[in-house]
């Protein structure tokens, strides 16, 4: 399943679980995700593809994030340093920019 072509959210932290997978934190700044979409995260080593395996809010899971909702974001294990700050996630491999 694709997710909303106008979700963005910009990296916060990412940190790994191991046995899980990776978890990407920040705050959606537009658009809406769930669980099972196919998200595009843009970094220093180009575009990557990847399906999110699980969401949570406020130390609960949650199955959709929306604007505004700070989440962690579940994604299959990346290897160390694959992703950082800054980087930006998005529902559409053509648009990467976030709009203050």
């Amino acid at each position: 399943m694709l997710t909303d072509s106008s979700f963005r959210m910009a990296i916060a932290d990412v940190f790994t679980i191991k046995g899980r997978g990776t978890v990407i934190t920040g705050r959606v700044a537009s658009g809406a995700i769930r669980v099972g979409d196919e998200i595009f995260i843009k970094g220093d080593s180009g575009v990557t593809k990847i399906a999110v395996k699980g969401l949570e809010a406020n130390r609960a899971q949650i199955t959709e994030a929306m604007t505004g909702d700070n989440i962690g974001v579940l994604v299959d294990e990346q290897g160390k340093g694959v992703f950082k700050r800054g980087d930006v996630l998005s529902g559409s491999s053509i648009d990467f920019t976030i709009n203050p």
